[in-house]
């Protein structure tokens, strides 16, 4: 069994057992694996409308085909549950190390069903598998529960939530390898209603290559091509991803004060360069990876820690109306500590900050805990983001994210939300493509499972005309696809700036075999985000949660180069549906089910004749 490792562990924490089961192979390889074998799961397993935080609920946690592998950007591994942000799929993924070290353990997946009823956290070193009790670490931040972990347990690496998990705020993330997140969707909050504190790993076991020699050379292909590209190779090792700051900015598309603005002349106050030149202690990177983007910074004290991407630069900086990077560097401490997601928190506070400014936030609401929301207080965001980590004073309120803050204002359209989910760091005003991947995203806001900033920005694969709206939605499903492919197979999205479809077909048939071609493969993506779709339908999710803020597609942007312009959402929704093989209402056909071998999801869709 080439690539996959071929054995799942199903973890029981209601009864307290432990089993091991094979992979299907066929599934593994018609889903990929991680995003897709943890969708296929969810849908089969967990039924309708379950809450996402009860025990019927279920959390998975998935590695891809190429996770581990000899193959460029191999560290990504995905958690699959269902949303209490939302109440769609949730699907987060991250990097670092966590990932490879537990397929080493001769692993492909773990499904936790049910809920302890005592902290524990799951220890395992390849067939050795314990639940523990967890008692000492409850409560504790990531960096607390790491030492204690490794101090204990040797050499290992630790997956855990913080008190943000514990205390079920649904955007609270699951973090591993300190301050690498899988943030968004509320996952850490089904982790921690499961009185899940940790997963600890320590595998010895490799992953088993189709043909050895034919990886090697593939591996070395595909990592030439990454040094050598502009972005993979330059801009990204040399800035990390808040390069972005300066070009974002300049095309008029970096959100300003909860999306009040689309640009800034204060912008490069808050830019990859000016974090490499101030705050820079060394470069990260996540296992096997040549890009090297992670930051390592020192904070005002003097202390070192993970820096922040350019997501969290922005929710904390422009959005807050902040730009001062000690303030930044240690909100997003505390959020890796704590165990929240960086774009949701700092959202939050800026959606926050807009209720105060017009009036519904009241000075006695946040009285007692000492802090503004006053736009531009550095101060603030880091206080802000303590409290909402420990559910404490008005902290409680803003844990809970800004759709379920502004809506209890009467405000719900200050909430800069699709299906409840902060909107990351690009306004699609401007970038019309964008924007339509945002509206339909089966994980509701969301810029990573379809970066139509590659094109519309940064021009890849080419260079498209951002306000334009000529072949978007077709561009737009095409990269949905795609990043399901990358998602699935284990590797990072970032490796699309330099490799494409037939470079990932390259290395899974490396290392799996000659399965796929680039028009099957592709098709595989398409399964997986028409399952997504499936599973979302199931639970209510339908097309009139399609949609972006008013705001966004009313209110023309104020100022620099997309002043005067609003999202037309409503000429590109129709197109995707249409494109996607999906009928008018947003539902997939009866003839797409069957194309991509979905046929026994049709009686979700009434289709069943």
């Amino acid at each position: 069994m080439h690539g996959y490792m071929g054995k799942i562990l199903r973890i029981n924490l209601t009864e307290g057992t432990v089993k091991t089961e094979p992979l299907d192979l066929e599934v593994g390889q018609k889903y990929l694996g991680s995003r897709g074998f943890g969708v296929k799961v969810m849908m089969d397993e967990v039924p309708a409308n379950v809450d996402p935080l009860s025990e019927e609920n279920k959390f998975i946690i998935a590695t891809g085909a190429l996770t581990g592998a000899p193959v460029p950007t191999s560290g990504r591994y995905m958690v699959i549950t269902k949303s209490p942000l939302t109440g769609t799929i949730a699907i987060a993924n991250s990097g670092g190390h966590w990932g490879p070290n537990f397929k080493a353990t001769g692993h492909d997946a773990i499904i936790f069903e049910g809920k302890s009823e005592k902290p524990v956290y799951i220890y395992i070193e390849d067939d050795k598998v314990e639940i523990r009790d967890a008692s000492h670490i409850w409560g504790k931040k990531i960096s607390e529960v790491t030492e204690i972990l490794e101090k204990e347990d040797g050499k290992v690496k630790v997956l855990s939530i913080g008190p943000a998990g514990e205390k079920l705020s649904p955007i609270a993330a699951v973090m591993n390898d300190m301050d690498r997140a899988a943030g968004r969707g509320g996952v850490g909050a089904v982790m921690g209603s499961k009185n899940l504190k940790a997963v600890v790993v320590k595998g010895s076991n490799k992953v088993s290559l189709f043909d050895e020699e034919r990886t090697k050379k593939v591996s070395q292909e595909k990592v030439k091509i990454l040094r050598e590209d502009p972005v993979a190779g330059g801009g990204l090792p040399s800035y990390g991803s808040a390069v972005l700051v300066n070009i974002i900015n300049e095309s008029g598309v970096l959100p300003v004060k909860n999306f009040q603005g689309s640009y800034t002349d204060k912008a490069d106050l808050i830019s990859g360069e000016t974090m490499t030149e101030k705050h820079l202690v060394k470069k990260s990177a996540c296992y096997r990876c040549p890009i090297a983007c992670g930051r390592v910074v020192k904070l005002a004290d003097g202390t070192v820690v993970g820096g922040p991407e350019y997501e969290t630069v922005w929710s904390y900086g422009a959005d807050c109306d902040v730009y001062d990077y000690d303030a930044i560097n240690e909100a997003n401490l505390l959020c890796n500590e704590y165990g929240l997601d960086t774009i949701s928190a700092g959202a939050t506070i800026a959606a926050a900050m807009e209720l105060y400014q017009r009036g519904y936030i009241k000075d006695e609401d946040i009285a007692e805990d000492g802090l503004s929301l006053n736009w531009g207080d550095a101060e603030a965001i880091v206080g802000w983001t303590k409290k909402m980590g420990l559910r404490e004073g008005f902290g409680d309120r803003l844990a809970e994210g800004s759709y379920i803050l502004a809506e209890a204002y009467g405000a719900p359209e200050l909430s800069m939300t699709v299906k409840k989910q902060e909107l990351p760091a690009y306004d699609p005003r401007g970038v019309q493509g964008h924007g339509i991947t945002y509206a339909v995203n089966n994980r509701g806001g969301c810029h990573i499972k379809g970066y139509m900033i590659s094109p519309e920005i940064l021009g890849y694969p080419e260079k498209l005309d951002r306000l334009s709206l000529e072949g978007k939605a077709a561009y737009a499903k095409t990269f949905h696809d795609l990043t399901a492919v990358i998602d699935s197979i284990g590797v990072c999205v970032f490796s699309t700036f330099g490799l494409g479809l037939s470079d990932y077909v390259d290395m899974y048939n490396a290392v799996c075999g000659d399965i796929y071609d680039d028009e099957t493969l592709l098709e595989a993506g398409e399964r997986i985000w028409n399952l997504e779709k499936l599973f979302n339908l199931r639970e209510g999710i339908d097309s009139t949660h399609d949609k972006l803020p008013k705001r966004l597609l009313e209110e023309p942007v104020v100022d620099g180069p997309t002043e005067g312009h609003v999202h037309h959402l409503d000429k590109l929704l129709p197109e995707y549906y249409e494109v996607r093989g999906w009928d008018e209402k947003g539902i997939p056909t009866e003839e797409t089910l069957e194309r991509l071998g979905l046929e026994e999801y049709k009686e979700y869709l009434g289709l069943a004749k």
